[in-house]
Formats: C-alpha cells, sequence, structure tokens
C-alpha cells in the first residue's frame, strides 16, 4: 500500500543528528550545564549499581512530563561546524577508557558539536560501583577547532567501541538519538540500527526518542563480550535498554528492552534499520555517476511466522512508498547486502561491498503485526532513505509497561539461511513494447545443481495488478543457479506487486521474490 508522506519528515528522522538529553551524573554537572535535568540519585557516581535500577529510572521518568533539554552550553561555533571539523576531534591515544587494561574493549567518548550537540552522560560499571566519565578537555585532540574552556564540563554525545587484544577494531558507535552500528570483522560501517522508532510518515510529524544516559560494564578478558545499560526518553516514552555486545566475524548485539509509555503509542518500532540506496541495476532510476551502483543494502530478508523465506529488493523510487508484510511472531527479517563483488560498485573508497547486513531475530513471540518497509526518494548518498522495522498491531496503552527482547547479527550473511536457491540478483528495463517492464531475476543455491531437480522446476509469477507474460528460464546446474526472465504490463495502472518463486513438484526451490513496481 502507498501513502503520501512528508519526505522532510523521513529526511529529518533518518540523518541521525537526532537531539539527546542527558541525566544529571553530580550537582555540579547540573550546575555547569544549565539542564533542568532529572536528579537520578541512585545512578550517579559512587553508587552500588543493578540493572533493575535503570528500568525503575525509565519508569519514574514515565510519570513526570518530558523536560527537554536545549544545548546552551556549548561553546560558539560548536553547534554549527563543518562536518569535517568534527571529524578531526578525536581522543588522545591511550585516553579511551580501560586503554592497556587487555580486557578486550576500549570505549572512546565522543564529542559534542556538530549535528551531535546535545549532552549525553556516560558511566562505568566497576566492581559492582557506578564511576562516572567526567569531561576532560586534554584527553582530546582538537585538530583546527579552538578548544573549550579548561573548567568546561560538556559531557559527551556518544561513544565508540573497539574490540580485540592483538588486532583492535571498531566495532560499534551508539551517538544520536537512539541510532547505534556495528560490523563484523573486516567489513566498513553501513547500515544503522534505532533502539526504537515512533510515528515515522504520520501527518504530525516523527518522534525522535533520545538516549540521556549509558552504564558500561567493564568486562572481563575471558568473557569476549560487552554488556550496555541505557536510559531512554521521549514525549510520549521512557525505557531502558541493556545490550550485550559479542563482536567477532559476526557482531551479535543482544537487546532487551522495557519501555513505559506516557501516552497511547499507536505506531512504534522495533529492530529499525537503516541504510543507503541509490541506483542499480534493481532500480530505474539513474545518476550521472561513473559508479554502475551506490547502495549500502541491495534488500530485505524475512523468515515468516510460518517459515517462509522472502526476499524484496530495495528501490530508489520516484515517489515515497511504504510497504506493510503482514506476519505473526516472525522469525526472523532484516536489510541485507547481498552484492559482494566490488565490480558491481567499482568505488575503491566507499566500498559498499563490505558494508555489512543486519538481521534481527525476535526472542520469544512478537504476536501479529508487520515488517515496514519505507523507501525514500534520494539522491544523497548520507541519507539513510531505506527504513525496515517490525510494527506491532496491538497499540502500547498509556500507563503500560512492554517488554521485547531480539538477537541482532551485523554480518556478511545473515546466521540462519533458507535451505532454498536464493535471488542474488535483479535487474530490469523497458519492455518489448509499450509501458511493459522487463525484469531478470537470478537464483543460486546448491538445488539447482540437480539436474533433474532443474528440469522439473518452473517458476509460479504473479502481478497485482498487471499481466505477465514472456516467461522464461535458463538453467546453469553447473554454476548452481538459474535465471528467470519475465514481462510485466500495468495496462493503465500505476503500480503492480510481483511475487516469483521456482517450485518443483508443488514444493518451493527458491525463496519467494516480492518487488513492487510503480510507472
Amino acid at each position: 500500500m502507498s501513502k503520501p508522506l512528508n519526505r522532510r519528515q523521513f529526511l529529518e528522522g533518518a540523518a541521525g543528528g537526532a537531539a539527546l538529553l542527558s541525566v544529571a551524573g553530580s550537582a555540579a554537572a547540573q550546575t555547569q550545564t544549565g539542564a533542568a535535568a532529572f536528579n537520578i540519585p541512585s545512578l550517579v557516581d559512587g553508587q552500588h549499581f543493578d540493572a533493575s535500577l535503570v528500568i525503575d529510572a525509565a519508569r519514574t521518568l514515565a510519570q513526570r512530563p518530558l523536560i527537554p533539554l536545549t544545548a546552551t552550553d556549548l561553546p560558539e561555533g560548536y553547534a554549527t561546524m563543518p562536518a569535517d571539523q568534527y571529524a578531526g576531534i578525536r581522543m588522545q591515544p591511550g585516553a579511551t577508557i580501560w586503554a592497556g587494561e587487555n580486557r578486550g574493549f576500549t570505549v572512546e567518548p565522543l564529542h559534542r558539536g556538530y549535528v551531535f550537540s546535545n549532552p549525553v552522560s556516560l558511566f562505568t560499571v566497576e566492581e559492582g560501583t557506578i564511576r562516572r566519565i567526567a569531561f576532560d578537555r586534554s584527553k582530546f585532540d582538537y585538530g583546527r577547532v579552538a578548544p573549550p574552556a579548561a573548567n568546561a564540563d560538556l559531557q559527551f554525545s556518544g561513544m565508540r567501541i573497539a574490540a580485540g587484544l592483538e588486532r583492535p577494531f571498531e566495532v560499534a558507535i551508539f551517538q544520536g538519538g537512539t541510532f547505534f552500528r556495528a560490523l563484523a570483522r573486516g567489513q566498513n560501517f553501513g547500515a544503522m540500527s534505532r533502539a526504537l522508532i515512533l510515528r515515522p510518515g504520520e501527518q504530525r510529524g516523527e518522534e525522535l526518542p533520545f538516549f540521556r544516559a549509558f552504564w558500561i560494564e567493564r568486562p572481563s578478558p575471558a568473557v569476549g563480550s560487552l554488556v550496555i545499560h541505557g536510559l531512554l526518553d521521549s514525549e510520549s516514552v521512557s525505557g531502558a535498554v541493556r545490550m550485550t555486545l559479542r563482536p567477532g566475524d559476526v557482531t551479535f548485539i543482544d537487546v532487551e528492552m522495557t519501555l513505559f509509555a506516557r501516552q497511547a503509542l499507536e505506531h512504534v518500532g522495533f529492530g529499525c534499520t537503516s541504510a543507503t540506496f541509490l541506483s542499480g541495476p534493481q532500480s530505474r532510476r539513474t545518476f550521472d555517476d561513473i559508479r554502475p551502483s551506490i547502495g549500502e543494502v541491495s534488500g530485505v530478508q524475512m523468515l515468516s511466522g510460518g517459515g517462509e523465506w522472502i526476499y524484496r529488493p530495495v528501490n530508489n523510487p520516484a515517489t515515497l512508498q511504504v510497504s506493510s508484510f503482514v506476519d505473526e511472531n516472525p522469525k526472523g527479517f532484516g536489510l541485507v547486502q547481498r552484492e559482494r563483488d566490488p565490480a558491481a560498485f567499482q568505488d575503491d573508497d566507499q566500498r559498499f561491498e563490505l558494508r555489512p547486513s543486519v538481521w534481527n531475530e525476535p526472542l520469544g513471540d512478537w504476536g501479529a503485526g508487520s515488517v515496514q518497509l519505507i523507501e525514500i526518494p534520494s539522491e544523497s548518498e548520507p541519507n539513510k532513505n531505506i527504513i525496515m522495522y517490525w510494527r506491532p498491531k496491538q497499540a502500547l496503552a498509556a500507563g503500560s509497561e512492554t517488554s521485547v527482547s531480539y538477537r541482532q547479527a551485523w554480518c556478511w550473511q545473515p546466521p540462519e539461511r533458507p535451505p532454498l536457491a536464493i535471488a542474488t540478483r535483479t535487474r530490469q528495463g523497458k519492455g518489448t513494447q509499450g509501458r511493459r517492464r522487463r525484469f531478470i531475476v537470478e537464483f543460486t543455491g546448491d538445488k539447482l545443481a540437480d539436474a533433474a531437480l532443474v528440469a522439473s522446476t518452473r517458476a509460479t509469477i504473479t502481478a497485482q495488478p498487471g499481466a505477465v507474460q514472456g516467461v522464461r528460464l535458463w538453467p546453469y546446474p553447473e554454476r548452481k543457479m538459474m535465471r528467470v526472465g519475465f514481462e510485466v504490463d500495468p495496462g493503465t495502472d500505476t503500480l503492480s506487486e510481483l511475487r516469483l518463486v521456482l517450485q518443483s513438484g508443488g514444493q518451493p526451490v527458491s525463496e519467494t521474490w516480492l518487488n513492487r513496481w510503480t510507472w
């Protein structure tokens, strides 16, 4: 279903520069930031930490109206500095948290400035005791930027996490709203997640929740994981989030979230991921660009509650599109990058073939709802114009408490793969006549090496609305591959939902390929 949405609202939500508010770490911090912030005595420096205290704090916040915090304490020019100057502000070598302790992780507090101007408080948990991470300008290299006053207490905008002992690598960044991103070993940062998304695309505008503070448990070198607790807040909801980060060839983040609704929430999203897709052989839109494709992800992959594997290539449409994939108790969903051939992009700087796929596996039953896919027209690479999340059918009632858990994999390919042929490439172009559109879908998988199975395989294709014509199959058992070609005649319609699955003897040979095409 397509909906007329406000493009500006989506771009603001996807930009990643959402406002942050802070919890005061001490009375002095309150005074220096000029913040009318909440004082939560149980979660400040020197107190004993327990994860339940963060949940209690979120419950307490929900009983009070939201108090916004403006960034009035930043030095002049910091909130408007160019991106390249802000990127030049980094911590001095050896100044990161736990540097030299061989704990398997280090944490780099991130400076405020640029679009990340509002403060978030950072704490560590050392042997069960909370320790505030105090701002100290001497720990930063300011590059071309004039440093703040020596006595400034600016707090931070987020944190960057590195993992590994012998060959440490940056594994995750938490910064802006409830945005975070991670990667597996050998990858480049790309797709971005949010702990919570509220009201995207609604006429009254998207609501942007934010993290007030993080408590980071000091890791044991033998464990190989890092536990982060976050306190989030927003106009209509507060919440506590516990994230367990386990980096490696696949980086896992287990997310446990408890939400307390100040107001009724009819449009809430979990497992939200966003990424950039501008052009490629699956999209009609082209750019005057030397690269044949521009995209951090190639499609949406889903495993429905009924066990059906689904793949939908993403598109950069001419008009904004919203798609809903109705389901109950989904088993998994995510934005995936299936194109790993550098020749597909020919970009030696961005290296889109090294961007992570992000797979969300619900833990427990999520009930009825839908995977929402939002495709935003875009001509700008920094904009995350593809947004995907799970939207529960049941609204969150005012005053309610809701818990949700899921495991997120940042990976080369999702840990759980279909036991079927998968759609590895989609191409489209002008059809033979009129408004027809021609599609080529390429499937690969071990099943397609079976010559007898291939000989009995047929393509089942539907278009709603529209007529499917000229279906052809090109089998290549020696390459474990089959190409399917067909045309769609939309008649006078401007939108068609396409569905394709390879079958033999009434059983699926491939995952289900879906696509929405707009004329």
